[in-house]
């Protein structure tokens, strides 16, 4: 295997011939190219042949494209390694992120994807699309599903464009080797769904050892809850750092010995934690973070075996925690009837992803475009004050949008809602720095798009306050991603109560149980017991295991908060199905204030 550091003495010959380079993509791009695998050690393209379904990594590879008047038209991939990448060159002589260079690569991330859309479907989509200014820079898009939906700046809108200087960062070669060998270990979900599951496991251990000593399953809910939030700000960077290491597995290790100690110190850091302030046992300032998350910091005492569960726990990286899946395996891992499916039954990302990406991004993708085409109308009467007022529109308006999720379980499908509308925010952000003359962007001004727009509602208690968890630590850590530390104002953490624990469908003064003529209570199977079929070994509802039936007082249709678009997944519940569809399909739609 190639080491990632490559060789000063080449690297820097290499940049330095290609930075002055002039002429056009046609005239340079090919050699650019074939010298750039070279310097990465990559294979060089492939000699291209007359029957194009053999040419699967060659330069100028033929697609033919139908228009909508039935005609054909043919183009050319400027480099094309199936299963990989479809590369489009330029050469365009602006100055790098000024708004031509951007106008540039817009142009030619568009020609690349009408080129995608024309492969044969046979071959299937790569994974990626690649701009290229030659002799300057390349940009990455990614789109790991495959499946048709929008190419993102890979691996976000602030390190998608990788310039030649950038290759004396050996992230970034390996990156690149990636792309072109495995691009699918460059999925980030592989990596964060491994690490999410192992975390899981060791939560659910803990959970299932702390109901074990009598402690009731919604305090070790929240109880584990705030653990894991501390364990993730630790490895964010929130919590300060001791000779190199996290706050919180310092505090561990001190206590593992000492576990009569553990309840009062934890306590005493979840306080400041709260309330902002010095630290004594820590000797250190701890930022404030409030939110309701630690108003109550009830800690359960812990013995030396229970606090080596919470270590383990603590070691996982927790910047690469896949908030997609997290929460439905953390709400399994706390709840004793579900551990047996921990990582086996959630709802894939794909499929999130398929429901929200045509429902709210796609229509919000041609809103920006929309507003591209009228901050360029703009520029070209030399208006550049109108342009950028246009930018920041769509921008203001992106961060009004509200989305709602009726049933919204752990949050799942929200959260992938604020990950692609951040993705977006940031390509918008990209360009206004870029017309702003890279001057402050709106950001730092408070104005982002945050947890406060995604809103839920959710009968499970539990689930609702994982919910709201969710969307903080996937907000957290997109802010980390793009800035690699995270400087937010105090309290980092805002109760903005978007998340309600209520029923969707019915709201009702109290609830009374059916009784019979003897005053006894009328009851029925509890839905979700089974035992074995003496006869054919098959799970069988249990009717032993019995609940109360019940009636509501003064029942009615449930009040939703204000949302400008509808998503979820509604399930089918013990005394509800959705109107919408049957329980389970996925369901979605833009919505007026409703």
């Amino acid at each position: 295997m190639l080491p990632d550091t490559l060789p000063a003495d080449q690297t820097d010959a290499f940049i330095a011939r290609w930075s002055d380079a002039r002429g056009s993509e046609r005239s340079n791009y090919q050699l650019f190219l074939t010298e750039l695998c070279t310097l990465l050690g990559l294979p060089q393209p492939d000699p291209a042949g007359e029957d194009t379904a053999a040419n699967s990594y060659v330069f100028e590879r033929r697609v033919d494209m139908a228009k909508p008047d039935g005609s054909v038209t043919r183009g050319y991939i400027d480099l094309y390694r199936r299963g990989s990448f479809i590369l489009e060159a330029k050469q365009t002589g602006q100055v790098l992120d000024s708004h031509g260079w951007d106008k540039a690569m817009l142009a030619a991330h568009n020609q690349a994807d009408q080129y995608l859309r024309a492969l044969p479907a046979a071959e299937g989509r790569p994974p990626f699309i690649v701009v290229t200014d030659v002799g300057r820079s390349l940009e990455l898009y990614a789109e790991f599903t495959r499946s048709g939906g929008t190419y993102v700046p890979y691996p976000d809108p602030g390190h998608h464009r990788i310039r030649l200087q950038d290759l004396r960062d050996p992230v970034v070669v390996h990156r690149l080797r990636q792309l072109w060998n495995d691009p699918g270990s460059l999925d980030p979900s592989r990596h964060a769904a491994r690490v999410t599951r192992a975390i899981a496991d060791r939560l659910a251990r803990l959970a299932k050892s702390l109901e074990a000593a009598g402690h009731s399953p919604e305090r070790v809910a929240h109880f584990l809850m705030r653990a894991l939030f501390t364990m993730f700000a630790e490895d964010v960077g929130l919590l300060p750092q001791q000779q190199g290491r996290g706050a919180f597995i310092t505090l561990l290790d001190a206590l593992h010995e000492r576990p009569k100690q553990f309840a009062p110190a934890l306590q005493s850091l979840w306080q400041t934690m709260d309330k902002g302030g010095y630290d004594a046992r820590l000797m250190a300032t701890i930022q404030r973070f409030n939110g309701g998350l630690f108003h109550t910091p009830d800690v359960i005492p812990l013995n030396c075996d229970q606090i080596d569960l919470l270590r383990e726990a603590a070691s996982s990286d927790w910047r690469y925690v896949e908030p997609a899946i997290f929460g439905t395996l953390l709400e399994r891992a706390l709840d004793p009837r579900e551990r047996h499916q921990l990582g086996a039954h959630y709802t894939p990302r794909a499929y999130v992803e398929r429901l929200v990406m045509p429902t709210l991004i796609n229509p919000l993708r041609a809103q920006w475009r929309t507003a591209q085409v009228a901050a360029e109308t703009w520029l070209q009467q030399n208006k550049p004050d109108k342009a950028l007022q246009e930018l920041r529109s769509f921008h203001q308006q992106l961060c009004q949008i509200r989305v709602l999720d009726p049933a919204c379980g752990s949050g799942n499908f929200l959260y992938v809602a604020l990950e692609h509308m951040k993705r977006l925010e940031g390509e918008v952000l990209n360009l206004i720095g870029d017309l702003n003359r890279g001057q402050a962007i709106l950001e730092t001004q408070g104005l982002t798009v945050d947890p406060h727009q995604f809103l839920g509602l959710e009968i499970n208690p539990r689930a609702a306050a994982i919910a709201e968890m969710v969307l903080w630590i996937g907000y957290l850590q997109w802010d980390y991603r793009i800035h690699q530390c995270i400087d937010l104002p105090e309290p980092i953490l805002r109760d903005f109560h978007n998340i309600a624990h209520q029923d969707a469908l019915l709201a009702y003064d109290g609830m009374d149980y059916v009784l019979d003529e003897d005053g006894r209570a009328i009851t029925r199977w509890d839905g979700h017991s089974y035992k074995d079929s003496p006869i054919t070994g098959e799970p069988i509802p249990d009717e032993s295991a019995r609940m109360p039936v019940e009636r509501y007082r003064n029942p009615r249709k449930a009040r939703w908060p204000q949302a400008d678009y509808i998503i979820g997944n509604p399930p089918l519940h013990r005394r509800r199905q959705y109107a919408a569809g049957i329980g389970g399909r996925l369901c979605g739609c833009p919505a007026r204030r409703v």
